[in-house]
C-alpha cells in the first residue's frame, strides 16, 4: 500500500501532469482567439494573445505562463505570415515568457498594481528597444506607441480577471 500512496504523490508534484497540460491548452487556445484581434500597427504582429498567458503567469505560474505567451505570440506571427522571420519571432517568443515569468515575480514579491506596471514597461517599452538593431532607433519609436498600448491592455485584462477570480476555487 506504501506504494500506491508514493505514486499519487510523485503524479501529484509532476510539473507536466494532464491537468497542467490542459490548463495551458485551454490557454493557448484563448490565445489563438485573441491572436485575431489585432491592434493596428506597423509590423501587424500586436494583438490581444498575451493576455492569457499573462493570466496564466499569475494564476498557475511562470512556467506555464511562459508556454502559453510564448505559443500565443507564436501563433499571431503566424496568423500575419511571419513578418519579421521566424527566428525573430523565436526571438520576441522568448522574451514574452521572460516577461511573463518577471510578471509573475514582481505580483509575489511586491503586489499585482506594481506587476502590472512592470510588465506594461517590459512588455511595451523593453520590447521595442530590443528590436533597436533590427530596426534602428526610427522603427523602436514607430513601434513604441503601438506596443505599450497593445501590452497595456493585455497586461490589464490579465490583472483584471485574475482579481476577479484569486480565492477562488478556479485556480
Amino acid at each position: 500500500m506504501q506504494s500506491l500512496g508514493t505514486k499519487e504523490q510523485e503524479l501529484k508534484l509532476s510539473p507536466w501532469n494532464v491537468k497542467r497540460l490542459s490548463i495551458m491548452a485551454i490557454f493557448i487556445a484563448l490565445s489563438a482567439v485573441g491572436a485575431l484581434i489585432k491592434i493596428p500597427s506597423p509590423v501587424g504582429t500586436i494583438g490581444m494573445d498575451s493576455a492569457p498567458g499573462f493570466f496564466s503567469a499569475l494564476a498557475f505560474g511562470g512556467t506555464t505562463g511562459g508556454i502559453v505567451i510564448a505559443f500565443g505570440h507564436m501563433l499571431t506571427a503566424a496568423v500575419t505570415g511571419f513578418p519579421m522571420s521566424i527566428p525573430v519571432h523565436l526571438y520576441i517568443a522568448l522574451q514574452m515568457a521572460l516577461w511573463a515569468v518577471a510578471y509573475r515575480w514582481v505580483n509575489q514579491k511586491i503586489g499585482l498594481i506594481p506587476a502590472v506596471i512592470v510588465g506594461i514597461i517590459l512588455n511595451g517599452v523593453a520590447s521595442s528597444f530590443a528590436m533597436l538593431p533590427m530596426m534602428g532607433m526610427g522603427g523602436v519609436l514607430g513601434l513604441l506607441p503601438f506596443l505599450v498600448v497593445g501590452a497595456a491592455l493585455n497586461v490589464i485584462i490579465s490583472a483584471v480577471a485574475y482579481k476577479a477570480i484569486k480565492g477562488s476555487r478556479l485556480i
